[in-house]
């Protein structure tokens, strides 16, 4: 059986995407997070396991810009959103990726984003806000889809970089953190699986045992 802790050297590689009130992770708010689960089939093959996202309420004193509101067309203050607040929404998010991180024999999450080091460093910032001792995840290393794809694609935008995996984009959907997540998770497993298909990494073969004597 393939385990995803033989494949990334004991990190369980989870796929994470914020939606912001603009780019200052110390001061800007948190509008939407989601985050994607993946397992490895008994072949060997990354693939996506589940999804989780949330609205979240803005923290008290930040800041939104009406520019990144434009872009994403979060309305952060409509009553249907049913928002949380960045605790509730992370300790949640943290319970649910910590659970995985033991189930999969890891020993710890790595963020998967996008511009990863956006999203990680909002994702700092808010642990910081709310106080959170157990992060899951590895403090400064992250898998960035844009670099991946770059170097697999030669693209470095999510639609661009999908369209040449032959992954459906729909840009229509884009800039919600639960669509982001899922294609940039399906993208994820399309470079992980192709290179693996290319002759890269294989699954490790299990140890042998002695027969009883």
């Amino acid at each position: 059986m393939s385990r995803i802790c033989d494949r990334f050297r004991g990190f369980l590689p989870v796929v994470i995407d914020v939606e912001t009130g603009g780019f200052n992770a110390a001061t800007d708010a948190i509008l939407e997070i989601a985050a994607t689960l993946m397992r490895m089939d008994s072949s060997g093959r990354l693939e996506i396991h589940s999804s989780h996202s949330y609205n979240v309420a803005p923290f008290e004193g930040a800041n939104i810009e009406q520019s990144a509101l434009d872009f994403t067309g979060i309305d952060p203050y409509h009553p249907f959103r049913e928002a949380v607040t960045e605790n509730q929404a992370f300790t949640a998010l943290f319970g649910v990726i910590r659970k995985e991180i033991k189930e999969q024999n890891c020993n710890r999450a790595i963020l998967v984003g996008h511009n990863a080091h956006f999203d990680g460093g909002f994702v700092a910032a808010a642990v910081e806000r709310c106080g959170i001792k157990r992060n899951p995840f590895h403090p400064f290393s992250f898998f960035d889809t844009a670099t991946l794809s770059g170097l697999a694609y030669g693209q470095t935008v999510l639609a661009k970089a999908c369209e040449q995996a032959n992954i459906e984009f729909d840009n229509n959907e884009a800039h919600t953190a639960a669509y982001d997540t899922q294609k940039t998770a399906e993208l994820f497993c399309n470079i992980v699986n192709r290179w693996r298909d290319l002759g890269g990494w294989v699954p490790p073969e299990p140890a042998a045992t002695d027969a009883p004597g």
